[in-house]
């Protein structure tokens, strides 16, 4: 890292040059999350000088990395399904994935348990699903089959056929009608997962995919199917070394294509200029210019904060204040001094409650006395994790966001110690006295230094009236070469779809020689 925040390879050139020999149109994006990271990919590929600018002191942005104590926690994503995108990025870099991520598959991706301590171990192999679903309720194998054609089904159309279009006109909406229908998309994901199992835990252990990305399975459309889909066709994966490890590949790939990274750098503003965004704005007070600027950073927090009001004719304040936004997250993240060998890699512990608990979350924004947790140990497939002989783990229990009104500052700790309690009552007893580093994530630091409107960790909720062209678009609605990715614009959250919608991207910003021709 050199002396002004930026990570650069050594001898990579930080201007590429348009074909004529003038220099190239510049790009500026704004936060180094995946989105953000494979946008500049992109761009840079494309012939863009791109400088990534970060607000945080090192890259990832939700996906950082925290270093404690000999143990390595990934702040956020831990899960990689689609490897098949990541592949793309590392060619149009010309490399391959491979030769810099060690991807391994995991068998079973996960474990279900339930309240009342039985668990559904969810894997890639239709004979191990099917022997599971058999083992716990015999009768729904017919309807775990129709299941599985119907999130197929949703695969193809919704993902593969719809999920890198931009949604830039009603025109794009108007296409992707006939799929909608055939998708049935005006059903909830619990809705149609219920039209084919009987057996509440299993209705629970194939709908709560949605919450990976932020949705409430009573409330986002069934299209999200496609996630089991996607999980069956290409496994759940582990990078290796930590998701980090992806984040820390895609900066290289981004300097050698010429492009650069200044870490510690908070964009104050979004300078715009007759309806056109011209640059940024420092919280130095350093002013930026570029031919576009690409925003990675929160979408409401974008448009509220970034962007002066009388320039947002679309996204006003009032009509960011009217959406429905996900939940947040509290998360602990702790290691062990021994290891606990029966926990999985990932686990998701379910509470006494289903709908009503995702009610309090959702739609009363209230901290409820009862929780489900997603439980990580990464230890479990990669030892290099935690000092030897130790284990890493993260609890991240999804709690309202802002709303709610909660003051974690003083509510922090007595939450993480009923965390504590669940965990010594279920899946780990005596666990607590070898604990031996700790840290905490709550809704605040998701609004405070992740700067995510009300604390919510994946911005919009996607509900069918909130996805595809109902969501903000790649494109700026408002702001001439304003440019969108991340989880708050389409497709979504998640790694596959925020990748995806730097795909998106790629059809609506112009190549840089047609922005020299129109200056």
């Amino acid at each position: 890292m050199g002396p002004d925040g930026t990570l650069a390879a050594a001898g990579a050139p930080l201007a590429s040059r348009a074909p004529s020999g003038r220099p190239s149109a510049t790009a500026l994006v704004i936060g180094s999350g995946f989105g953000g990271l494979a946008a500049a990919v992109r761009l840079a590929r494309r012939g863009y000088r791109v400088t990534v600018l970060e607000k945080l002191d090192a890259p990832g942005g939700r996906a950082s990395v925290h270093r404690q104590d000999g143990f390595v926690f990934d702040a956020g994503p831990t899960i990689v399904t689609a490897p098949f995108m990541l592949e793309e990025l590392w060619a149009l870099a010309g490399r391959r994935l491979s030769d810099d991520i060690d991807l391994r598959r995991l068998d079973p991706f996960y474990r279900v348990r339930f309240d009342d301590g039985s668990h559904f171990d969810y894997s890639g192999s239709a004979a191990a699903m099917r022997a599971e679903v058999a083992r716990l309720s015999p009768a729904d194998l017919p309807g775990y089959d129709r299941f599985i054609a119907e999130a197929e089904l949703c695969y193809r159309l919704g993902f593969e056929k719809l999920g890198s279009i931009a949604y830039d006109s009603l025109g794009d909406l108007f296409a992707a009608v006939p799929s909608l229908l055939r998708m049935r998309g005006w059903r909830t994901m619990h809705s149609l997962v219920a039209s084919h199992f009987r057996d509440p835990r299993l209705r629970m252990a194939f709908s709560l995919q949605t919450l990976l990305i932020g949705g409430n399975p009573f409330a986002v459309t069934g299209v999200y199917s496609l996630i089991n889909a996607l999980e069956r066709r290409y496994g759940v994966h582990w990078a290796m070394g930590g998701t980090g490890t992806l984040v820390t590949g895609l900066v290289r790939l981004l300097e050698g294509l010429g492009g650069r990274l200044r870490c510690s750098t908070e964009v104050r503003r979004i300078v715009v200029e007759q309806g056109r965004a011209t640059g940024v704005e420092l919280a130095s007070g350093e002013r930026i210019p570029a031919d576009i600027v690409v925003s990675n950073a929160d979408m409401a927090w974008t448009y509220r904060n970034l962007i002066e009001p009388q320039h947002r004719r679309r996204w006003t304040d009032r009509r960011l204040a009217r959406g429905r936004y996900s939940m947040s997250l509290f998360v602990w993240y702790f290691g062990t001094d021994r290891q606990f060998a029966s926990v999985p890699h990932h686990m998701m512990l379910l509470g006494p409650r289903y709908r009503e608990l995702l009610d309090d979350i959702f739609r009363r924004h209230r901290l409820a006395d009862d929780f489900s947790l997603y439980l990580h140990r990464p230890t479990a497939t990669d030892p290099s994790m935690a000092p030897a002989g130790c284990d890493a783990f993260y609890a991240l229990v999804p709690v309202p966001h802002l709303d709610s009104g909660v003051d974690w500052a003083t509510h922090a700790e007595t939450f993480r110690q009923r965390i504590a309690e669940r965990l010594e009552s279920t899946v780990m007893p005596g666990f607590s006295r070898h604990v031996v580093t700790s840290r905490l994530l709550t809704p605040q630091d998701f609004h405070d230094r992740l700067l995510s409107y009300k604390g919510a960790a994946f911005g919009l909720e996607p509900t069918l009236l909130q996805s595809a062209w109902f969501r903000p678009h790649n494109r700026s609605e408002d702001i001439e070469r304003l440019y969108l990715v991340g989880a708050g614009t389409h497709p979504g959250a998640g790694v596959p779809g925020v990748l995806m919608s730097a795909r998106a991207l790629d059809s609506v910003v112009p190549d840089p020689e047609r922005l020299h021709a129109h200056a």
